[in-house]
């Protein structure tokens, strides 16, 4: 297939006219060895890399955390749909033998046709700071314990790409130390001060878990997880964007902070795509009113839009196109280890391509 006369995004965050060729699901180099000669008229339009959710628990009225793997197909439909073709299913707070069951629900995963490739799974919980629980449940959260990761992720076939830690919790630069050769370890739901923070990081921490939620704010005398990170200069920090969670002026706070180091994600819930109302987000009541999803308690939970509108949002915020475009594709694609195969358009990649208009609606995924 040849995509013609498109403004192709490139590595260096900036878009080129040119004609991209796409051949048994890559990204070919020229069209000398195609054997698909069908075009597409992209005159006019942005060709991106698919996107790449790295956090995000449902949609469509299905959660991971239900361990439904029918349930799964029916999310990542929906978020191939809204141009997201890799996602990681996210794990919530819940007992043990639900978790083990979640888990090895995965162990022999195989992507279909017109959903959105599953590169690894996200392990938010239970390894969490009670104080900063957010929308997990405390009754379930758990000491770090390098044991039940393993079992988990021994379930699932080896699949865990990213786990969150509070640092301030007994054994947890334990847990980091001997598991950061294993998966990504990510920092979060945590009220951990900054010199642990710190010491996280040297330990093998490289990650933070939804930037500025469920952790201390970036204060002058106690700048905390979010000061720790920015000055890691190797930590890529998860930013939800739908203009709910976080105000416009502190996300572009956050690309400041973090200069290409931003990754959006959609942390949604199983409201994404569907109407106002009450919904389950791992054995909770969440209420959802337009884009706010509430506990009973007035927490702001996981939100009910997808990556596709969260990095629409950056832009309209005031982030540069090439750089929300990054966000949302390179920066969680190389975060997680992938970047060799998603989150690009390098020949030899896998053609996951989205092409979209100059108000950035979606015009056809490939």
């Amino acid at each position: 297939m040849i995509i013609k006369n498109g403004y192709v995004f490139q590595e260096d965050k900036s878009f080129t006219q040119k004609d991209l060729y796409l051949e048994n699901g890559r990204i070919a180099e020229d069209s000398s060895k195609l054997t698909d000669l069908t075009e597409v008229d992209a005159a006019g339009l942005y060709v991106l890399p698919g996107l790449v959710d790295i956090h995000s628990h449902g949609a469509v009225g299905y959660d991971f955390s239900d361990g439904n793997m029918e349930g799964l197909k029916e999310i990542l439909k929906y978020e191939y749909s809204h141009g997201v073709t890799s996602y990681c299913p996210t794990s919530m707070t819940v007992e043990k033998d639900m978790l083990r069951h979640i888990f090895s629900a995965m162990k022999n995963w195989q992507d279909e046709k017109g959903m959105s490739h599953v590169p690894g799974i996200n392990m938010e919980g239970p390894f969490l700071d009670a104080g900063k629980k957010g929308a997990h449940r405390e009754e379930c959260i758990l000491p770090p314990d390098p044991q039940f990761f393993r079992e988990l992720n021994e379930a699932c076939g080896h699949r865990i790409r990213l786990v969150t830690l509070a640092p301030n919790m007994e054994n947890a630069m334990e847990f980091i130390r001997e598991l950061k050769g294993e998966t990504v370890i990510s920092l979060g739901h945590s009220s951990t001060d900054y010199d642990t923070a710190k010491e996280a990081f040297r330990q093998g921490a490289c990650h933070v878990t939804h930037l500025y939620n469920a952790m201390n704010p970036l204060a002058h005398r106690a700048p905390g997880l979010i000061g720790a990170a920015s000055e890691n200069e190797s930590c890529v920090a998860e930013l939800i964007c739908d203009g709910i969670h976080i105000h416009e002026s502190m996300v572009r706070a956050a690309f400041k902070l973090f200069p290409g180091r931003i990754a959006l994600i959609s942390d949604s819930m199983r409201a994404a795509g569907m109407k106002d109302g009450v919904y389950d987000l791992g054995g909770q009541q969440v209420t959802v009113n337009g884009s706010l999803a509430t506990l009973a308690d007035g927490t702001i939970a996981g939100s009910a839009t997808n990556l596709y509108d969260g990095m629409r949002n950056a832009v309209a915020f005031g982030i540069p196109l090439g750089e929300a475009v990054a966000a949302a594709t390179m920066v969680p694609a190389k975060s997680i280890g992938i970047y060799d195969e998603s989150g690009s358009l390098t020949p030899g990649k896998r053609a996951d391509v989205l092409l979209a208009d100059r108000d950035l609606n979606l015009v056809r995924v490939l």
